[in-house]
C-alpha cells in the first residue's frame, strides 16, 4: 500500500499534461491553417527527403529551381509519416497554400506552445560552437529536456525548421542565427523570441555585403530586438564593438552581460593554464562566486567560448556545474575543431599517425588567426596548413588574405597548401623573400581545388608526428579532403 500511496502522490508538473507526440494532424493543421486529409502523428520535421526518418512530417518546399513534391514519394519510401503540400496528392497530408509559410506558422506554434528558456546565439565567430556547448550544457542539467538547431541551421529555413522540432516538453531550446546582409537576424529573432541572446564576436566575416565592421556590429546586434521582456544580452566584453552593442540592447530593455577579460565584464577571466588533455584550465570571476573548470577545447578562443557559455547558461537558469563538465567532456566538431589521428606510412613498422585538424567549414580573419595561432601551440614534428580562400570580404579580400603570413610565421608552419583564387594574395606575399620564419621562406603550393591539394600534400610527404591544419571557407569544399585523408585510416 505504501508503494501505492507514494506513486498517487508522484509530483504533478505542467509537461505532464503535453503530448508526448511531437505534433497530431490536428494541431498542425490548425498551426498552419491548413486541411487534413486524415488522422496521424508525427515524431519529426524534415524537408529534405533524402534525410527523412520513419515518423517524420516532410515539408514539400518550393524554391527557385527546386520544388519538394518532386521527392513526396521518396520521402514516404524512408518512412515519413505525412506531409505538408499544396495540392492534393495519395498519401496523408497537410493541405496548404504555401509551404514555406506553412513551415513559418509551425514554427511560431512551437515556440508559442513551449514553456522553455529559450537561447539565441549569434556572431561573427564561434556560434555554432557556443550553441553546441550551451546545449550540452543544459541537456546535461536537464536531463535529455534540451533542444537545439543541428548542424548551422541557422538562415531563414532553418531557424523555422528547427522551431517546429521543438518537442513540447523542452525545458531549453539553443538557436543559432546568421546572416550576410542587415536586417536577416531581426526576422530570425522575432521568430526565436529568446529570453537570453548571446553575441560570440565580431569580426570581418561578411564584410562585402556590410561593408565595415561597425556594421556587423549592427546586423549581430538584431538579435536583440527578439528578445522577451526581462531577456539578458550575452556580449563580447573585450570587443571594441562592446559599448555599440550594449548600447543596442539596453535601449531595447535587455540587462547586459559581458564576459571576457576586461574590468567590467560580469563574467571575467582571472586565469587560464593549460590542462594536461591538450584544452585549459579556466578560473572565472561571476561577481558573487567564481569557478574553476576545464574545457576540452584548445585554444584561446574556446577560453573566451566557455565564458559566453557560463554567463548564457547562468541567465537560463541553468546548472554551472553540469556545464563545467560538459565543457570537460565536449568534443571537437566536425569541420570546426575536430582533432583526428590519420594513418601514414613512415613510422617504425610503417603504421605511424599524423594528426588531422578539422577546421574546413568556416573560415574568416578572425578565426583564421585563432586557429593558426593553436596550430603554433600544438606539439609536432611538422605543422602544416592547408588553407582555403575566405569569402565574402569584397575590396578587403587580397590585403584579408596577405596578413595571413604574418600568423603563419608566428605559429612556425612548415609547409601551407593554398587552396582557391582569392589566396594568390597570400601566395605573393609568402613568395617575398624577406618573409621569413626561423630565417627561412614558408614552403608553399598553391592548388586551384581540393583534389589538387591533396596532390599537393602527397607530393611534400606527410609523416608520423605531423600535425595538418585544414581550414578554409565550406565553399572551397576542404571537407572533402578531410575526408580522404580520414579514410586512409579505415
Amino acid at each position: 500500500m505504501a508503494a501505492v500511496a507514494r506513486i498517487l502522490e508522484w509530483p504533478v508538473e505542467i509537461a505532464d499534461d503535453l503530448p508526448l507526440a511531437l505534433w497530431d494532424a490536428i494541431a498542425i493543421a490548425r498551426a498552419v491553417k491548413g486541411v487534413a486529409n486524415a488522422d496521424f502523428q508525427v515524431s519529426g520535421v524534415e524537408i529534405d527527403s533524402r534525410d527523412v526518418m520513419p515518423g517524420d512530417l516532410f515539408f514539400a518546399l518550393k524554391g527557385e529551381s527546386m520544388d519538394g513534391h518532386r521527392f513526396l514519394e521518396a520521402a514516404f519510401a524512408k518512412g515519413a509519416a505525412a506531409a505538408v503540400v499544396d495540392r492534393p496528392v495519395d498519401y496523408p497530408h497537410i493541405l496548404v497554400n504555401d509551404t514555406t509559410a506553412a513551415l513559418e506558422a509551425l514554427a511560431k506554434a512551437a515556440r508559442a506552445r513551449t514553456p522553455a528558456k529559450v537561447i539565441g546565439v549569434t556572431g561573427s565567430v564561434g556560434k555554432t560552437g557556443v550553441k553546441e556547448a550551451i546545449f550540452a550544457a543544459l541537456d546535461r542539467s536537464s536531463r535529455g529536456a534540451a533542444h537545439r538547431s543541428v548542424k548551422s541551421y541557422n538562415n531563414h529555413v532553418g531557424v523555422p525548421l528547427s522551431l517546429a522540432r521543438m518537442p513540447s516538453r523542452s525545458r531549453f531550446g539553443i538557436f543559432e542565427m546568421g546572416m550576410n546582409h542587415a536586417g536577416e537576424i531581426a526576422a530570425l529573432t522575432r521568430q526565436v523570441r529568446p529570453h537570453v541572446a548571446v553575441v560570440t564576436t565580431i569580426a570581418p566575416a561578411h564584410i562585402e555585403m556590410l561593408g565595415s565592421e561597425e556594421a556587423i556590429a549592427d546586423a549581430k546586434g538584431e538579435i536583440f530586438e527578439g528578445l522577451e521582456e526581462g531577456g539578458v544580452a550575452v556580449i563580447p566584453a573585450d570587443s571594441p564593438h562592446y559599448e555599440r552593442l550594449k548600447a543596442k540592447a539596453e535601449s531595447l530593455g535587455a540587462k547586459v552581460v559581458g564576459f571576457g577579460r576586461a574590468a567590467h565584464a560580469q563574467v571575467r577571466l582571472l586565469d587560464t593554464i593549460a590542462a594536461a588533455n591538450g584544452g585549459s584550465l579556466v578560473t572565472a570571476d561571476l561577481g558573487d562566486r567564481r569557478l574553476c573548470y576545464t574545457i576540452a577545447e584548445p585554444g584561446e578562443h574556446w577560453v573566451m567560448n566557455s565564458l559566453a557559455v557560463m554567463a548564457a547558461v547562468r541567465a537560463a537558469g541553468g546548472d554551472l556545474g553540469a556545464a563545467g563538465v560538459a565543457l570537460a567532456d565536449m568534443p571537437g566538431l566536425a569541420g570546426r575543431g575536430a582533432r583526428l589521428e590519420i594513418a601514414v606510412q613512415d613510422g617504425p613498422d610503417g603504421r605511424g599517425k599524423a594528426l588531422l585538424i578539422d577546421e574546413s567549414y568556416n573560415a574568416n580573419p578572425a578565426s583564421m588567426r585563432a586557429t593558426l595561432a593553436q596550430l603554433g601551440k600544438t606539439v609536432a614534428r611538422r605543422r602544416i596548413a592547408v588553407l582555403g580562400s575566405m569569402k565574402e570580404l569584397g575590396d578587403h579580400g587580397p590585403a584579408f588574405h596577405a596578413a595571413l603570413a604574418e600568423p603563419l610565421g608566428e605559429a612556425h608552419v612548415d609547409y601551407v597548401v593554398l587552396v582557391g583564387d582569392e589566396m594568390s594574395a597570400l601566395a605573393d606575399e609568402l613568395g617575398k623573400s624577406e618573409n621569413t620564419a626561423l630565417g627561412k621562406p614558408i614552403a608553399f603550393a598553391h592548388c586551384r581545388n581540393p583534389a589538387e591539394a591533396g596532390q599537393a600534400l602527397a607530393d611534400f610527404g606527410v609523416e608520423s608526428g605531423d600535425a595538418i591544419l585544414v581550414k578554409g571557407s565550406n565553399s572551397v569544399g576542404l571537407g572533402a579532403l578531410v575526408k580522404a585523408l580520414a579514410a586512409k585510416d579505415a
